[in-house]
């Protein structure tokens, strides 16, 4: 008997008056597949659905079909399923198995779900950005419409914290579940190993030592694949290894998840799809490579780039789990014992880390313009959400106040993401809607060629026509694209003819405006990007000849992304589709070359120029706005700093330390930030590097000062202190741990307390100096040093320079900047 079945009364009973609850169960306690079957002869349920949300469609498919071999049916009876690419729902369907963007359909079209009686988010420990975005829309919905919708949150590692502060006050049920225990054996990978090498010498090991059957969890498709090509041919007759990661064929996965024949073992390869939900018979021995690989959104970019990195503690303990379902196992971690201490807690939130732009459009949909409007578990980072505001809006999917467009409407009903259904929609206009479609399906799945072929999207639009090299392409994902452009294209006719490169470069540029790309000025093939970002091709890809490409993918690197998916484009063409975001300007830029301000009328797409002409007589402004642009370029400390600057500058920095809401900050980055206010009033007339030399840069920075500061300062921050011989001394703030007096020892005589600036917050440090105005000693506390240290001091000194006072008493004695008196005669 499955562990779950000890709670499902406690379940049942609990909804008869609750409609939240959350629900916690390890792996292999069967929650999955007897929650929704137990729920079917709930008297609340009103003769209404059950909707069971997965957050991946091998997942989805396999629960439905478990389900529905327990009642003696084949999916789309009682039990169905709803993938974005494979339906099986009748009307006869009772449990509903959804991926997870499909609720965001259904309660899009239907806001208050009346087929459906009750939600279970299943895996939700996974914290995927659907299911974050499907438990916000679902509570709205039932605050607003339906009370009496139920809602069940399951998961095995689910850290509750959150998801309770979000909930409230709910009830929260656990499942012990059955795993029998399973020993942890460490198999760091060697200095300077590989991850797939490690993998198949463990998975040697393990066949040798341990019975049953084995799961490998690797980072990716391709570490599958090479370590399948090396197991090949290297284990037993009656070893069966079976790849298993997303983009597999049904019968593949299928095969991968099926017990193995009688007197057979098996080698599941594995991605992180295996790690919950789906169940894989006899497995008895787990080898966790320890990585995962994630896509992370850079805001800034505004790409997306595939990280690997360690899996998280909770990840680890999922992935382990899975040896002890039958009966005891053994897992295999390829990491050190003292790295299984340092992982994070927890995989963060996909929400954290995602691309926003689909979940922005859905928003605005709902009429949701800001992320306050919904109750979130973990809020989207807003420079994400600002960023897919911008893209959307760029797209002409939001106005200017953030509100759904039509043409938004219209794309978040493809079904696809945004970028993609405005190439789709655009592509329609412009008599190319099929070639569009095909480009956005084979967009929207991992790429058909790899990089064997090159970067040129036309020539996977040749491979999907049958009319190109299908050397190692995977048949079946040729024919699943084909069915998604038959979604994407419905009513179209393919075209005859093979489409021109420029046509494909004209389509992306309509998906992607913020990635065309313009070679730079030599032979490389560097690009520079409409988002001011810089990308490279591979030196042999035939795409390197064109000065003009349209990006689609790039691997996101901060600094210089590579090119992965491209076509060539012509810039006539650009002007003429993207006129809308074609700006034209007066500018003024910085030669570097000849050392002075350049000014130009610019035609530019975001940070590309398309075309420019000289200004003979170009505004003092615009001159500036260059000189300024010169400072940024080169940096603030390429100005004519001064001793009485960087003086001036460090008792301002002290002061902003101490008082941070009086005092501008004044940081590097700060000046940078804030050249307009400060510097920009200083460049009056100047048109050349050179003539900054002349630059006043104090009474330039004391500018950012009203005149009650410029007293204060003087005040907080003196430039000089009296010492007692009555001498002015000058303090140097910029000294380390400044700022610093450097006086003669003889002349602090007196002198019992340290002094201080910045209103008594900061004690001035000394620098006690020989008669030879070599150092003696440093401190900060003065009294201190005349007690504890000057008896040794004095001890050294006196014989070393006996015409120098050294009295037994310096609190008494009087200051002297000389030798001794000479005593009358």
């Amino acid at each position: 008997m499955l562990p779950i079945n000890n709670i499902i009364p406690d379940l049942l009973k609990t909804l008869e008056s609750e409609t939240t609850i959350l629900l916690q169960a390890p792996p292999g306690a069967g929650k999955t597949t007897r929650v929704p079957l137990a729920l079917m002869d709930a008297a609340w349920r009103k003769g209404r659905k059950i909707l069971m949300l997965e957050p991946r469609r091998l997942a989805a498919r396999s629960a439905a079909r478990y389900m529905a071999g327990q009642l003696g049916e084949q999916p789309g009876q009682t039990v169905g399923y709803r993938t974005r690419l494979d339906t099986r729902v009748t009307s006869a369907t009772v449990i509903e198995v959804v991926t997870e963007g499909i609720l965001t359909r259904l309660i899009q079209n239907d806001p208050a779900l009346e087929a459906y009686a009750v939600v279970i988010f299943d895996e939700f420990h996974e914290r995927s950005l659907q299911a974050d975005l499907g438990l916000a829309l679902v509570r709205e919905s039932r605050q607003a419409l339906r009370e009496d919708l139920r809602v069940i949150v399951m998961s095995a590692t689910l850290d509750t914290a959150p998801v309770a502060r979000l909930l409230g006050d709910v009830p929260v049920l656990s499942s012990e579940g059955r795993a029998f225990p399973v020993d942890v054996a460490y198999r760091p990978i060697p200095r300077n190993g590989r991850v797939v090498e490690q993998v198949v010498s463990v998975v040697h090991e393990a066949l040798a030592e341990q019975t049953g059957s084995l799961l490998v969890f690797l980072p990716g498709a391709g570490e599958i694949r090479r370590a399948e090509r090396q197991l090949q041919g290297q284990v037993k007759s009656n070893v069966i290894v079976a790849p298993l990661y997303g983009n597999l064929k049904n019968d593949e996965q299928d095969r991968a998840i099926a017990p193995a024949p009688e007197g057979y073992r098996k080698v599941v390869l594995a991605t992180a799809i295996a790690e919950s939900s789906l169940t894989i018979e006899g497995i008895r021995v787990v080898i966790d490579s320890g990585q995962q690989r994630r896509a992370v959104f850079d805001a800034n970019s505004g790409m997306t780039r595939l990280v690997t990195g360690w899996v998280s503690k909770a990840s680890a303990e999922q992935r382990k789990g899975r040896a002890g379902r039958i009966e005891p196992g053994v897992g295999y971690r390829l990491w050190s014992e003292s790295t299984q201490f340092g992982l994070a807690g927890f995989t963060p939130p996909e929400i954290q880390e995602a691309d926003l732009a689909p979940l922005v459009l859905e928003l605005a949909q709902w009429g949701a313009r800001s992320p306050e409007q919904l109750d979130w578990i973990d809020p989207p980072p807003a420079a994400h959400w600002q960023q897919a505001v911008e893209l959307l809006q760029w797209l002409d999917m939001l106005d200017d106040d953030g509100a759904i467009t039509g043409h938004g409407k219209a794309a978040r009903d493809m079904g696809v993401h945004p970028r993609l259904a405005q190439m789709i929609l655009r592509g329609r206009e412009i008599g190319h809607g099929y070639l569009a479609s095909e480009l956005a399906a084979l967009l929207e799945e991992r790429d058909l060629a790899g990089r064997s072929v090159g970067a040129d999207m036309q020539e996977r639009v040749r491979i999907l026509r049958d009319q190109g090299p299908r050397h190692g392409v995977d048949a079946v994902r040729v024919k699943a694209i084909g069915k998604s452009v038959s979604r994407l294209a419905a009513g179209l006719a393919r075209p005859a003819d093979m489409p021109t490169d420029d046509k494909v470069g004209r389509l992306l540029a309509l998906a992607y405006p913020d990635r065309i790309a313009r070679k730079r000025h030599g032979d490389a093939p560097r690009y520079q990007l409409s988002n001011g970002r810089g990308a490279v091709l591979r030196e042999d890809d035939p795409l390197a000849r064109h000065p003009w490409l349209a990006t689609a993918e790039l691997d996101g690197k901060a600094r210089e992304a590579t090119i992965y998916l491209a076509a060539p484009v012509d810039p006539g063409l650009l002007q003429q589709d993207l006129a809308s975001h074609i700006h034209e300007q007066e500018e003024a830029v910085w030669d570097d070359s000849r050392g002075t301000v350049v000014a130009r009328r610019v035609r530019k797409l975001g940070q590309l120029v398309l075309e420019e002409s000289a200004l003979p007589a170009p505004s003092p402004e615009l001159v500036q706005q260059g000189l300024l642009a010169a400072v940024r370029k080169k940096g603030v400390k390429s100005l004519p700093w001064t001793p009485a600057a960087e003086q001036w500058l460090a008792r301002v920095s002290l002061l902003a330390h101490c008082f941070p809401d009086d005092w501008p900050g004044v940081s590097e980055r700060w000046l940078s930030d804030n050249l307009e206010t400060w510097l920009g009033p200083f460049l009056a007339g100047m048109t050349r590097w050179r003539d900054l030399e002349k630059l006043n840069l104090r009474q330039a920075l004391a500018s950012l000062l009203d005149y009650q500061q410029q007293q204060a300062l003087e005040e907080l921050a003196p430039t000089r202190l009296t010492v007692p011989t009555g001498q002015s001394v000058t303090l140097d703030y910029t000294a380390e741990n400044g700022p610093v007096l450097a006086a003669k020892l003889q002349a602090l005589f007196g002198w019992t307390e340290t002094p201080t600036v910045a209103g008594g917050r900061v004690p001035v440090v000394i620098h006690l100096l020989s008669p030879a105005q070599r150092p003696l000693a440093v401190t900060a506390d003065l009294a201190s040093f005349w007690r504890n240290a000057y008896p040794e001091v004095r001890k050294d000194m006196r014989g070393r320079y006996p015409k120098h006072p050294w009295p037994e008493d310096p609190f008494s004695a009087e200051a002297s900047q000389g030798t001794k008196k000479r005593p009358a005669r």
